[in-house]
């Protein structure tokens, strides 16, 4: 009789601290054992030659979010999670938007519909706040923390979401009551409006100029204070989508200084620059996302903000439009002012085979720092660990095995995503992730999808490690 539902034999394990040879046992959706010579079970992977990783945790994605009036984004759960499962990932945390003068429980409950029974991964919310009155200060937010929404994110800058200071600190108040942690996106809201004001008055309106109205000091000034209101409020911070060196060294300092206070970089920092966003008529808006890429130099510093563990998270971003769509990036306002542009791009099923393939294939990062920054952490900053993010028995198996040896041409056809475009288009990829198990579950195998939208479950989750 098998003891085992799976086994995975002979690949190469790799968790945030080691790498060994073994073969792994699953058992209910479980890792039950770790080992050589495990007997039988009723499915053998063969994985010799190959890594065999934690599933992929993106902790940043919007799916199916209101984007404003005429605007529909690309993804709903189904689309973005199948993306997501087909670039090594196992677990996505989407973002769950309270609009203004709405309430944040009825936000969830909308949320949770709309990702019922579409699933390929699992999946977990974090909230937004972009109303925090007396009753969801009060009420709703410490009631949704004690039912598993851990974590929320807050707005420095945009329309309708920026807070100003005094409400930041009220928010922090209440995650330090309720060990909540604080997300946060710092970016100048008067320095964007005031160049963006200045560069349309100029004739300026073309997508590049979106990047030139959101400069590093915007970015800059705005980690320094949100770090400060965290210092005074006494609380964990993340500070999401760094893409400079001066925010970077903003939140090294901080560290310096003890304080809790962590950072998140991603793909587009990686490996684009503000020059993608000089394309021919509207190719610019493909590139569209904020904080915008940067040059070079910025680059390099977001490669040792991963490397120095000033960035403890590597996410996507995920937050994207169709391109070629009056709805898209193609909307009528988007011609008279990149002011109008919807802002995100597409990235979930990306993600990992960039990083793996710049990261770990060109010698910039070790494959532990990989999975740290990919997996492991995400499970830690967001209330997962162990149950996710690790190789261990007990863990859930949530496994990605990677070819380290194949060599891909990214394009937008391999990531299956409801957008029609991947900003990362053409570039050259080593490595991977050809089988992707979740709750041990085969949902990609050799490359082709498996498994059947829905299996994906929702996640309620405890208080963060940082807290």
């Amino acid at each position: 009789m098998a003891m085992f539902d799976t086994i995975i034999r002979g690949g190469r394990v790799s968790t945030a601290a080691d790498t060994f040879l073994c073969d792994i046992g699953i058992r209910d959706g479980r890792i039950a054992a770790l080992g050589t010579d495990l007997g039988e079970a009723h499915e053998i992977i063969d994985a010799s030659g190959k890594w065999v990783l934690p599933g992929g945790i993106d902790s940043h994605v919007h799916i199916s979010q209101p984007s404003g009036d005429g605007i529909v984004m690309a993804d709903d759960f189904e689309s973005a999670t199948r993306s997501a499962v087909i670039g090594g990932n196992t677990t996505v945390l989407p973002f769950c938007l309270q609009e203004k003068g709405k309430s944040l429980r009825a936000a969830v409950e909308a949320y949770h519909a709309k990702a019922e029974g579409q699933c390929y991964t699992d999946v977990s919310f974090h909230l937004i706040l972009s109303d925090p009155t007396p009753q969801v200060l009060g009420q709703e937010l410490p009631a949704l923390v004690k039912d598993g929404y851990t974590s929320f994110k807050v707005f420095m800058t945009y329309e309708g979401l920026a807070l100003n200071d005094r409400q930041i600190l009220e928010v922090m108040e209440v995650a330090r009551d309720t060990r909540a942690l604080v997300m946060i996106h710092a970016e100048n809201y008067d320095i964007i409006r005031f160049l963006t004001d200045k560069f349309e008055a100029e004739g300026k309106i073309a997508p590049r100029f979106h990047a030139t109205s959101r400069p590093v000091i915007a970015e800059r000034e705005a980690t320094s204070r949100a770090i400060s209101l965290a210092e005074l409020s006494d609380v964990p911070l993340m500070v999401v989508h760094v893409s400079n060196r001066e925010a970077m060294e903003e939140i090294r300092r901080a560290r310096q200084r003890g304080l809790k206070i962590f950072g998140e970089t991603c793909p587009q920092y990686l490996v684009l620059t503000e020059n993608d966003l000089d394309g021919l008529n509207m190719e610019g808006a493909k590139y569209v996302c904020s904080p915008p890429p940067r040059d070079v130099d910025s680059q390099q510093a977001c490669w040792e903000g991963l490397q120095q563990g000033v960035f403890s998270v590597f996410s996507s971003d995920h937050c994207p439009f169709r391109y070629d769509d009056p709805q898209g990036k193609l909307t009528p306002k988007g011609r008279t002012s990149f002011r109008w542009v919807p802002n995100g791009i597409p990235g979930v099923g990306a993600r990992l085979p960039i990083l793996f393939s710049e990261g770990v294939m060109k010698g910039r990062i070790d494959i532990n720092q990989f999975v740290a920054v990919t997996a492991t952490n995400h499970a830690k900053a967001y209330g997962l660990y162990p149950r996710k993010g690790t190789i261990a028995v007990g863990a859930d198996a949530d496994i990605a095995i990677w070819d380290p040896e194949r060599r891909q041409t990214l394009t937008h056809d391999l990531l299956k995503d409801g957008s029609d475009y991947t900003p990362y288009e053409g570039l050259e990829i080593t490595g991977w992730p050809v089988t992707t198990l979740v709750r041990g579950k085969v949902m990609v195998r050799e490359g082709a999808l498996e498994g059947a939208k829905g299996s994906g479950s929702y996640l309620s989750r405890e208080i963060s490690a940082l807290v």
